[in-house]
């Protein structure tokens, strides 16, 4: 069987405020059902700010390698190309960053009317979030 390389030369990539080791692009909002698609671009070996997922998220890996990571820094999953997760909304904070070569994951998140995320200091406090708004903002920026 044939094996392809993800070009994302054509996607829309932005930056998520100061957040750093990742881009993002929006691909689609469904405000009626509570849906939100969007691509994450990890920097390899460079793991992103604590957060927790408030949402429902289902994951699909589309290039390289995703790793996530407890508070402490251990690695908790790698996640290989091709792989597919449902993940419920989870109160234990992690980390992610992609492998060696990065990674491109699709995020689905799904049936939230508030946070989609919360982010947090190192000591585990909540200093922000991410909301449905915020991305409908990103997405009409990337149009």
């Amino acid at each position: 069987m044939t094996q392809y390389n993800f070009d994302d030369s054509n996607i829309k990539w932005q930056q998520l405020g100061d957040f750093k080791h990742f881009v993002v692009s929006v691909l689609d909002i469904d405000v009626e059902n509570n849906t939100i698609d969007a691509l994450f671009k990890f920097d390899p070996h460079q793991q992103i700010v604590l957060h927790r997922h408030v949402a429902l998220n289902k994951t699909f890996v589309v290039q390289g390698e995703h790793r996530l990571y407890e508070p402490n820094g251990e690695l908790k999953e790698v996640r290989p190309v091709g792989m597919y997760k449902t993940c419920p909304a989870d109160i234990n904070p992690h980390r992610e960053c992609g492998g060696d070569n990065g990674a491109v994951v699709l995020f689905s998140m799904r049936g939230s009317n508030g946070p989609l995320y919360e982010i947090l200091d190192d000591d585990g406090n909540i200093v922000g979030e991410l909301t449905k708004d915020d991305a409908i903002a990103l997405y009409e920026a990337g149009q």
